[in-house]
């Protein structure tokens, strides 16, 4: 075939599609889970995820140390048939890649590396369910964030059609998958935003902990655990149909002031939090998993600060409601011989009007950390269910 680049990705992408949509049955032959064999040192045993369940394969599994976020946006041309051509082509990359093979046409084969635990993750935004005809299928839970005072948003760090989170244990892993999903999404979709994150979320025996972020904290302690009911009722949608098992998920890009963060004393740093830095203890004693004591008292001051960061992401100020939030780690060279660092922060649950929009309006009108943190990017989506031999992302709509 002759003709422009753009024509043969576009011919190319088009026949993807269809041998995707008859080969995303291939079997998995490799573990489906993490070795069983205790750990001998500090090297965290990798495994073989499986791409097939319920619910997609990234939301639950530990944070791995590299992981990419991508958004894309639509091409005017790009109709539901066409986003649904799409689907089949990235499932037949997830079943193929997150089994260490080669996904359909690679062009890099000897890259596709097993025993990574690679995750890949997918997800729409809004503008999918303004494609004519799925309207009436948005997910209740998927809403649009409303301004914040403390937001600094930029374009370049926002919005998107659709999203991908790929995360590995090795970085050369995530690049692969990365560059090998962007162009078989060229023929429907071009590169709205990519943002690289990088976490340590293993101890020295390598088994998984709460990692920090770039201010030192411990973060994450209060995350509902995944497989318990606290966490099912955060995180999956409840409504029936084609979403079920499904979840949504806000992107939210945080710079972080880590010079100005350095001038405060450790005393300081720990008054705006709520927690110990050493451990991520509640201030109030005990253990990282602890809950917070809100009604201890020094005297006549409260021990966990009324503007503490933890107190107002408690629960219990949030009429009952809790989140499942990831963090990654980033530093951006900003163009101007400076460097940007900070955290992406990756919040999922069933509804976002219900869980995340009061937690964050709070957060921004009090939160101590306000004079550290500046939100420039923000993004919602909806993460797909997941999808079984044979079936393939979004089959329970578009199929």
């Amino acid at each position: 075939m002759t003709g422009s680049p753009t024509s043969r990705r576009r011919f190319l992408g088009y026949l993807g599609a269809a041998a995707a949509g008859a080969g995303v049955a291939a079997p998995v032959t490799a573990a489906t889970g993490r070795e069983d064999a205790e750990p001998s040192g500090p090297a965290t045993p990798m495994a073989t995820l499986s791409p097939y369940g319920e619910h997609q394969t990234g939301i639950t599994t530990p944070t791995q140390r590299f992981v990419e976020t991508v958004a894309v946006d639509l091409l005017p041309d790009t109709d539901v048939d066409a986003l649904g051509r799409l689907m089949r082509l990235w499932t037949g990359d997830v079943v193929a890649l997150m089994d260490g093979r080669p996904a359909p046409g690679d062009t890099a084969p000897e890259l596709a590396s097993p025993n990574a635990d690679l995750t890949i993750t997918v997800g729409w935004g809004p503008g999918v369910f303004a494609l004519p005809g799925l309207g009436e299928a948005r997910p209740a839970g998927l809403h649009d964030i409303p301004a914040m005072r403390h937001d600094r948003l930029e374009e370049r760090w926002s919005g998107g059609d659709l999203l991908l989170v790929v995360g590995a244990h090795d970085g050369t892993t995530v690049a692969h998958t990365v560059r090998r999903m962007l162009a078989d999404a060229a023929p429907f979709a071009q590169l709205r935003w990519r943002q690289s994150g990088f976490w340590n979320g293993f101890g020295q025996d390598g088994r998984p902990t709460t990692g920090r972020n770039l201010f030192g904290q411990v973060d994450g302690s209060a995350n509902p655990s995944p497989g318990t009911r606290a966490f099912d009722e955060a995180v999956w949608a409840a409504e029936p149909g084609w979403f079920e098992g499904g979840t949504t998920l806000v992107v939210r890009r945080i710079a972080m002031d880590l010079d100005l963060w350095d001038t405060a004393t450790r005393a300081e740093q720990e008054h705006s939090i709520g927690r110990r830095l050493s451990d991520g203890a509640p201030l109030t004693g005990g253990d990282e998993t602890d809950d917070l004591d809100l009604t201890a008292a020094d005297g006549d001051r409260p021990v966990i600060a009324l503007r503490a960061h933890a107190r107002l992401a408690h629960p219990t100020m949030n009429n009952g409601f809790r989140i499942f939030r990831k963090g990654l780690n980033y530093t951006y060279d900003d163009g101007s011989g400076g460097t940007e660092s900070g955290l992406l922060f990756l919040s999922f649950q069933a509804d976002i009007a219900r869980q995340f929009t009061p937690m964050q309006q709070r957060l921004d009108n009090a939160d101590l950390l306000n004079e550290w943190t500046t939100a420039t990017g923000s993004a919602v989506f909806a993460v797909l269910p997941g999808f079984e031999e044979g079936g393939w992302l979004g089959d329970t709509l578009l199929g």
